[in-house]
């Protein structure tokens, strides 16, 4: 195996790679990095956690000029980037930072991360104090770009991660305006784990004789070898408690859950959590800093359960995930591929479980094929079966929580969500016992069907009012006699 050195990284980059145990350079980065470092554009591709982020990252900063280089000119505060690598997801940004400035440990270089959803004087105080790399996502670097608050006129190297990923969430776009506002004589190098043919066409439009680098043969697996895939046909119901046994499982570490939807991510960390297991959840609906903190937790080990929808299938490159369950059957071979690519990364090894529904079956049909997978047609499998617990290496009679609760189909969900989930009230309908619906202000149906929408302040105003006040109604015809005697209501 070749090292580092012999690839022609800079010492003091060894040196910090050393510091964090990373000594041999992984398939990628041994055929990248000699041609990134020569400055040509370049196309790489390798399969999800095979280290492309570095692969990128060590040219990256080896090439760009920093205030300890004999070269350098000027004054550091207030200089334009030199480099820009745009993501696809704000997870995927700050994990490439995050590698980054491992790297830049004895030869520092500024490095910021930019992206939605958290306000902008953080960033514009970066910037303003002078950066070498920016990391970003599209839509913020563009809205700094227009505001004038980014200046990319001084852009050696441009990196396009996952560029895939970006192009899928309807990027293109933005990501060609950020590349226009570059000078043309730019490195450019694209990387991503699939190649489809909007790629191709982006790298025909904007690469320069780019050299295509792949790490593995044309007919090698997407996947990664080193994990074990296991694919049930399960049913709703019972998924819960499959979850259940497999966080228990022999030899489970760190596990991430992927769901479709932000709902559905949320319902289940609440289950869970009620089970006694130590769950955070990432979704959409979160704001930044509760992402952050969920990650954080994820990684600290506070918890060792991440609930996530597809947010989370690019970037969170977390070490020691043994499992990745895929809770429903993910939509195309791309999102399963990135998917299971959290866990059997850097060389260790995983394990892939994923549930398909009956609905599924034509679906999973097509990603089988395109994977080239033997999954065509997963066994009906339920949290009793032998061969789940054989496979997940569940001791037998393992209960589907740590915690028994009261009844765990119920746990962490509203009245409504537990209807949902039941298909309706056994009873036949889905109402409560006490003949109403809650509303989601506060109020419920009274018994004659009348909705009090603040809440019961309606009919404790009724209740306050004296006794005599709820004598019978007049009738019209009397009412009428009333007014017009004498010209005004006469009282009795």
């Amino acid at each position: 195996m070749t090292d580092f050195a012999h690839l022609g990284v800079h010492p003091k980059i060894i040196k910090a790679l050393k510091g964090v145990g990373i000594t041999e350079p992984f398939p990628i980065q041994e055929l990248s990095i000699p041609i990134a470092l020569s400055g040509t554009d370049m196309i790489g591709q390798a399969r999800t956690g095979t280290g492309k982020t570095l692969a990128f990252g060590i040219a990256l900063l080896q090439r760009i000029t920093v205030p300890a280089d004999a070269a350098w000119e000027g004054d550091p505060a207030g200089r334009n980037p030199q480099a820009l690598v745009m993501c696809p997801t704000r997870e995927l940004a700050l994990q490439v930072t995050e590698d980054l400035d491992v790297a830049t440990a004895y030869r520092p270089a500024k490095v910021m991360t930019v992206y939605g959803g958290v306000g902008y004087e953080p960033q514009l105080d970066r910037i303003a104090k002078g950066v070498d790399v920016v990391v970003g996502t599209p839509g913020r670097l563009l809205d700094l770009l227009h505001r004038g608050d980014l200046d990319l006129s001084d852009i050696k190297i441009l990196v396009l991660d996952e560029a895939d990923e970006m192009l899928d969430m309807g990027f293109l776009p933005d990501v060609e305006a950020l590349i226009e506002a570059t000078p043309k004589e730019r490195q450019t190098m694209l990387f991503s784990a699939t190649m489809p043919a909007a790629i191709v066409s982006l790298a025909r439009t904007h690469l320069n004789q780019p050299i295509n680098v792949r790490a593995e043969t044309r007919d090698a697996q997407l996947t990664v070898p080193d994990t074990t895939q296991f694919v049930y046909r399960a049913h709703d119901l019972d998924k819960p408690d499959m979850v259940g046994k497999i966080l228990q499982a022999e030899g489970r570490g760190r596990t991430i859950i992927f769901t479709h939807t932000k709902r559905s991510a949320q319902l289940l960390a609440d289950d869970l959590k009620g089970r006694g297991f130590k769950v955070v959840s990432l979704h959409g609906d979160l704001a930044q800093a509760s992402r952050e903190r969920a990650l954080e937790k994820f990684r600290d080990g506070k918890a060792d359960v991440l609930v996530a929808t597809d947010v989370a299938a690019r970037g969170i490159d977390v070490t020691d995930v043994t499992h990745v369950i895929n809770y429903e059957c993910p939509d195309n071979e791309l999102t399963y591929v990135h998917r299971i690519g959290r866990t059997g990364r850097a060389g260790a090894s995983g394990i892939a479980v994923t549930f398909v529904d009956w609905a599924d079956m034509v679906r999973w049909k097509v990603i089988n094929k395109a994977l080239g997978l033997d999954f065509e047609e997963p066994p009906e499998t339920y949290s009793t079966s032998e061969n789940f617990l054989v496979d997940l290496n569940i001791a037998p009679g393992t209960k589907a929580w740590l915690k028994e609760p009261e009844d765990p189909y119920q746990v962490g969900l509203s009245s409504r969500d537990r209807d949902d989930r039941r298909g309706g009230d056994r009873r036949g309908g889905r109402d409560d016992r006490r003949g109403g619906r809650d509303d989601r202000r506060g109020g419920r149906d009274d018994r004659r069907g009348n909705r009090d929408r603040r809440g019961g302040e309606r009919r404790e105003r009724r209740e306050e009012k004296p006794a005599e006040e709820s004598k019978p109604r007049e009738s019209r015809q009397k009412r009428e006699r009333r007014r017009l005697r004498n010209g005004k209501p006469v009282e009795e």
